[in-house]
């Protein structure tokens, strides 16, 4: 805890007291363009990934970044995203899964949460995932495999997206629009879905004007 207090210290007086007048404007509301879905894995900051500012991204983390699929859980993170769509109005919703995914490997093997009766029932919100890789990867296996489960549950994430009234709605008339992310803890890189080539691509060589969605199965 010490060196957590230290560091509140130290935003306010180097920090805060160097960005007053953005801290004021916020004081009055908040206007993010998007909601970033993320796992709560401790090695991913959004904001540092992304070089965004305080106000810009409306950020929504659990266990694996998982998004259940409407009328299937109403919790937290249904309501952050019902808020997000329908209050705040966002134009982007980013779903980012990560490498070394710990969830990733549950979905792998069940048997990791059999004494986490929470994380087992949460774990049900990713069983397409686990369908497909099952029936569509059985040629992987170790790094490969869970890169494919990793890729994988982000596309499923995103389908759950769609069942959404409000986002469903939203898409059809073009006022919001969905993308999967995978960032690379080892590298930094990101890899983002692309809908026309139907598979996860290097953030750099996608074009902003084609929305990606939802990698390709080998």
């Amino acid at each position: 805890m010490k060196s957590l207090i230290e560091g509140v210290k130290k935003f306010q007086s180097e920090v805060f007291a160097a960005q007053k007048e953005l801290f004021a404007r916020l004081a009055h509301g908040q206007h993010p363009g998007t909601l970033f879905i993320t796992c709560s894995d401790s090695r991913i900051d959004p904001c540092l990934l992304t070089q965004t500012h305080p106000g810009e991204l409306f950020i929504l983390r659990n266990a694996g970044n998982i998004v259940p699929s409407y009328g299937a859980q109403i919790g937290g993170t249904t309501a952050t995203i019902e808020y997000a769509v329908g209050v705040l109005g966002v134009k982007n919703i980013i779903v980012c899964g990560h490498t070394d995914c710990g969830v990733a490997k549950a979905i792998l093997d069940p048997d990791q949460a059999k004494d986490l009766p929470s994380l087992k029932e949460w774990l049900l919100q990713a069983e397409a995932t686990r369908r497909i890789i099952k029936e569509n990867y059985a040629h992987l296996k170790g790094d490969e495999l869970l890169t494919a489960t990793i890729q994988e549950n982000v596309r499923v994430q995103l389908a759950h997206l769609r069942t959404h009234p409000l986002i469903a709605a939203k898409l059809r008339r073009g006022a919001v629009e969905l993308h999967g992310w995978v960032y690379s803890i080892p590298t930094g890189q990101v890899w983002t879905f692309d809908d026309g080539r139907d598979q996860f691509v290097d953030l750099s060589e996608s074009s902003p004007s084609t929305p990606p969605s939802s990698s390709k199965r080998q």
